[in-house]
Formats: structure tokens, C-alpha cells, sequence
């Protein structure tokens, strides 16, 4: 019973947390109904998987390649409009915060490894480990809405064709308002944690709301949602004089559609306060977790890419307008009734279990099919007359081919590993949900977001300007990858395994103890998270930061020798 009360759980399970926690000393396991539902989710990913390669292999549109650019190019020379060039500013932002979200990254992980100390200072005592952790999850969702702001004004910009007046200063307006919200969120989350704002209701609106995901306060969250309607603004007067040509107006109806649910499905993470019920409060913000991030930005995501490349050329309209469609029915098909596997045991019924587990393993079918169509592009990207276009943004490709790798193996093989209901009943809050969590949000979001960065850097220099930038962002793709994969392999993926293990053996309880994760086992795991750290950092973030630098500062001194 001391052991039920750890939790805050009745001491007699019922359906509705589905015999949640284990614990193995008064015989409290999984329910029935966890091993029947994931039996049934892996006929669901079967057959699913089964039906892609079938749709793919009796696809006859094998060729992406299309005959001729199907609209003028806007070519890579350095001489944008100023709504183009005024992007690199947004450019450096990301590299500035993705600096800062790596470094934070690695205080949470070292005081993981070594609780007591920084290599003998006080950290904690100035940035204790509730800030560096929440600060290490804020950065990572505002640097990648950032970067997808970013892909929005370009893409609507240069699908439009038109500078239209006042868009220069709509895009500056967005820097200084995004700029306010990030900045000023962060430390308000600071004072708050200082004991600026009180304890009661001014913390809550200026400091941190104290849900993981949702830190924000909610002043700032609001003022976002402003940011987010004005940019949604913004793609409408910019993608408006697509709609009036015929071979651009489906996808033009298309990108708005999606960037309009951007703002819009956001909104769901103010439905509730620091007074709401648990259960209310979770399912509100898992819907704006997953349906925002995994289901409408990733809908939105797949357009902007698309589109990308339709405007170079390389992939001809109808086979962009066709993954587009094909990829949001599969994405929404599985993510949105999929986003129950987040509830398994806090409240909701078995049902929800049931159909969630299902269509939660369908998520994967969408990720098959993303890889098999980027090892298509691949190939034919370097043949047939591609070969300019594929040289001159070579980077943004590798970028985008990033993103489909990590998709599969982070989100699809890590992902339905602990979608599973017996296996999330086991190992719920362990490490193998940060592995996940970081194969999934930086291999997928990240890249994506950071590939939009790349594109708007190559768009703002000419092939010799390029040529000094270049090296920097080459080194980051391989110090993002090979980090990324270091830390995986040998720190979270063990570390999660371990856990999982000592769930089985010991209780959930025992896994999740202080003594447990700092044991010489975990200790050891944990300082083995810091070879793929420094890879990470100084030859990911580090380089990209500073080829932002470097750009934006080349495209500055052009431009002004010019105006002189």
C-alpha cells in the first residue's frame, strides 16, 4: 500500500488505468487487455506495411523527375528581394537557440551522470536542474517552429512570385514579435523559478505553467498565437497570386490550408489552467503534442518540401500534388486516433486503448513510405538532367534525406516499440521514451527544420559566396547525424533497456527510484551520453551556428557595397 500511495493510485486497479503501476509483490500486472491489443497492433502495422509496398510497387509514376521546371526558378545568386534576404536573420536565430538547447542538453545529461556536481561547481545553485530542463525542451519546440516560420515565408514568397508592399516589414514585424516570445519566455521561466512572480497565479502567466511541453507562460503562449495569425497572414498575401494560375492553384489551396491549421491547432494548449483536472489537462495537451506537431505540422511539413521541389524542377507537379494527399491521409489516418496511445492509464477507458493501439501502429505505414520515395528521388536525382539544380542545393537535399531516415528509425521503429501497450505499461517513463523522444523530435522535426534554414541560406548566396559557407554546414549534417546516432547507441537505448529490465524484475517503483538511476550502472550510461554530445556540439551546432553567422554577414556586406 506504501508503495500504491508513491503513485497517487487507488489500491484497487480498475479498467481505467489498466492494473497501472506493475508491481510484481501483490501480484498487480498487466491487464488482459494490453497483450490482446498489441497482438492486434502488429497485424494493423503488417498489413499496413503489406499495402504501401503494394501501392508502390504497382505504382507506374516511378519516374519523380520532371520533363521541365513546370515555373521559373528563382535562382540561387545572391540577389533576393528584401522579404528574402531579411529570412537570414531568422536563420541565425536557430542556430543561436539550437546552440543553446545542445548545451543545456548536456548540463541536463551531466546531472544525470553526476547529481552533486559540475566538475566541482555549484550549477545548480544558478541554473538548478527544473530550469536546464525545461529550458532544454522550450528551446527545442522554438527553434523548430522557427525554422518552419522560416520555410513558410520563403516558399509562399517565392510559389507567390510577388513582393507585395509591406511584406518586408511584416517579415521584421515576425522576427522582433518571435524574437520577444522566445527570449522573454525564457527568462520569465527563470524569475519564476527564482521566485519573481510568486507562487500563485502570476507564475503561471508569466513564468512557467509547469507542464512538460506546455513551459510557456501563458501571457507569452498568447502573444504567440498573435505571431502565429499575423505569419498565417502573411502566407495568404503571399501565396494569393498562385491561385489565380492554373498548375499552382491545388497546391497553393493546399499549403494555405495546412499553414492555417499551424495557428489554429495550437490553440487547444490554452484550454485549460493551473486548476483543471489532471485528466483534462492531458488530453488538451497531448493534442496539441501530437496532432500539432505530429499530424498538422507534419502535413504542413511534407507541402513545404513538395513544393520545394516542384519550384526546382525536379519533381513534377502531379507526383508533388500526389504524395501530398497521400502522405496527409496516412498521417492523419493513424495520428489522429492515435493520439490516445499517450492515455493509456491515466483515466480513459479501454477503448481508447484499443483503437489507439491500432492506428497508432499505422503511423509507421506513412515513414515505409517515406523512405522508399526518398531512396526514389535519390536515385533519380542524379540522373537525367538534374544534375545542376541537385549540385547547386546539394546540402538541402541531404538534409531532407536525413529527415527520412530518422523518421523510420526514430519515430517509426523507436516510436512503435513503446506505442505498444504491454510494452508502454512496462516501460513508461523509462529512457527508451527520451530515445524516442530525441531520434524522433531532432532527427525529424530538427533536420526538417534546419533543411528549410539551409535552403533559405543557398537562395541568399551566389555559388562563390556559398563556396565559404558551405564547409560549415557539411560539417554539421555529419556532426548532427553521427552525435545523434553516438548518443543513441550508447547512452539512451542501454540506459532504457537497463530500466526496462529492472521494471520486470523489481516494480516500476524500484526502476524509477533515486537509487536505481544513479547507480554505477546508470552513472556509467549516463557519462557515456558525452562522447555523442561533443560530436554533437562541436561539430553540429557549433558549425551551423556559425555558417548562419557567416551568411547573413556576406549577404549584409554585398548588399551594402552595392547600395554604396
Amino acid at each position: 500500500s506504501g508503495r500504491l500511495s508513491f503513485y497517487g493510485l487507488p489500491a484497487i486497479a480498475d479498467g481505467c488505468t489498466n492494473n497501472f503501476p506493475y508491481e510484481p509483490t501483490i501480484d498487480q500486472g498487466p491487464a488482459d487487455a494490453l497483450t490482446v491489443w498489441s497482438v492486434a497492433s502488429l497485424l494493423f502495422l503488417l498489413v499496413g506495411i503489406g499495402a504501401c509496398l503494394l501501392f508502390v510497387g504497382r505504382d507506374k509514376e516511378a519516374d519523380w523527375k520532371a520533363s521541365v521546371p513546370p515555373y521559373p526558378m528563382m535562382s540561387a545568386d545572391g540577389n533576393q528581394p528584401a522579404s528574402i534576404r531579411g529570412l537570414l536573420k531568422f536563420v541565425v536565430v536557430v542556430g543561436l537557440l539550437l546552440l543553446g538547447q545542445t548545451l543545456v542538453g548536456g548540463a541536463v545529461a551531466h546531472y544525470r551522470a553526476d547529481p552533486g556536481s559540475f566538475y566541482g561547481l555549484d550549477l545548480s545553485s544558478v541554473f538548478p536542474s527544473q530550469l536546464v530542463r525545461t529550458w532544454h525542451i522550450q528551446l527545442a519546440i522554438l527553434w523548430v517552429a522557427t525554422g518552419f516560420v522560416l520555410g513558410g515565408l520563403i516558399i509562399s514568397r517565392i510559389f507567390g512570385g510577388k513582393e507585395w508592399k509591406g511584406l518586408a516589414t511584416m517579415t521584421y514585424f515576425l522576427f522582433g514579435a518571435f524574437g520577444f516570445v522566445i527570449f522573454g519566455s525564457l527568462l520569465a521561466e527563470w524569475a519564476g523559478l527564482a521566485g519573481w512572480w510568486g507562487n500563485g497565479s502570476g507564475s503561471f502567466w508569466l513564468g512557467s505553467q509547469g507542464w512538460e511541453y506546455v513551459e510557456m507562460g501563458r501571457a507569452f503562449q498568447l502573444i504567440m498565437i498573435v505571431g502565429f495569425l499575423v505569419w498565417a497572414y502573411v502566407l495568404i498575401r503571399n501565396t494569393m497570386p498562385a491561385l489565380k494560375v492554373p498548375g499552382k492553384r491545388f497546391l497553393a489551396w493546399v499549403f494555405l490550408a495546412f499553414a492555417i491549421c499551424v495557428p489554429v491547432f495550437y490553440i487547444p494548449a490554452i484550454f485549460f489552467d493551473d486548476m483543471t483536472n489532471y485528466t483534462v489537462v492531458d488530453t488538451w495537451r497531448f493534442w496539441m503534442i501530437h496532432l500539432w506537431v505530429e499530424g498538422f505540422f507534419e502535413a504542413f511539413a511534407t507541402t513545404m518540401v513538395a513544393m520545394i521541389f516542384v519550384e526546382m524542377g525536379i519533381v513534377s507537379r502531379q507526383r508533388g500534388i500526389k504524395i501530398i494527399i497521400l502522405e496527409a491521409i496516412l498521417t492523419f489516418m493513424g495520428g489522429i486516433i492515435g493520439t490516445g496511445h499517450h492515455w493509456y492509464f491515466e483515466g480513459q477507458s479501454t477503448f481508447n486503448m484499443a483503437v489507439s493501439s491500432c492506428f497508432s501502429a499505422m503511423e509507421v505505414v506513412p515513414l515505409v513510405l517515406l523512405c522508399l520515395e526518398g531512396w526514389r528521388f535519390y536515385r533519380i536525382s542524379r540522373v537525367g538532367g538534374a544534375e545542376g539544380v541537385v549540385h547547386q542545393h546539394k546540402w538541402v537535399f541531404n538534409y531532407f534525406m536525413a529527415v527520412g531516415f530518422w523518421n523510420f528509425i526514430g519515430a517509426g521503429v523507436f516510436g512503435f516499440l513503446i506505442n505498444m501497450p504491454i510494452v508502454s505499461y512496462f516501460e513508461i517513463g523509462t529512457y527508451l521514451t527520451p530515445n524516442h523522444g530525441h531520434a524522433a523530435l531532432f532527427g525529424v522535426f530538427g533536420f526538417l527544420s534546419l533543411g528549410l534554414c539551409v535552403y533559405a541560406l543557398r537562395k541568399n548566396l551566389n555559388d562563390a559566396q556559398w563556396a565559404s559557407v558551405k564547409l560549415w554546414i557539411k560539417c554539421s549534417f555529419w556532426g548532427f547525424n553521427i552525435g545523434l546516432a553516438m548518443m543513441i547507441a550508447l547512452s539512451l537505448l542501454p540506459s532504457g533497456f537497463i530500466q526496462l529490465w529492472d521494471v520486470i524484475h523489481n516494480g516500476y517503483w524500484h526502476a524509477r527510484s533515486i537509487e536505481f538511476v544513479t547507480n554505477d550502472t546508470m552513472s556509467l550510461t549516463g557519462w557515456l551520453r558525452m562522447p555523442g554530445d561533443v560530436v554533437f556540439i562541436l561539430f553540429g551546432a557549433v558549425p551551423f551556428f556559425i555558417g548562419a553567422c557567416k551568411a547573413w554577414w556576406i549577404n549584409w556586406k554585398s548588399r551594402h557595397a552595392v547600395e554604396d
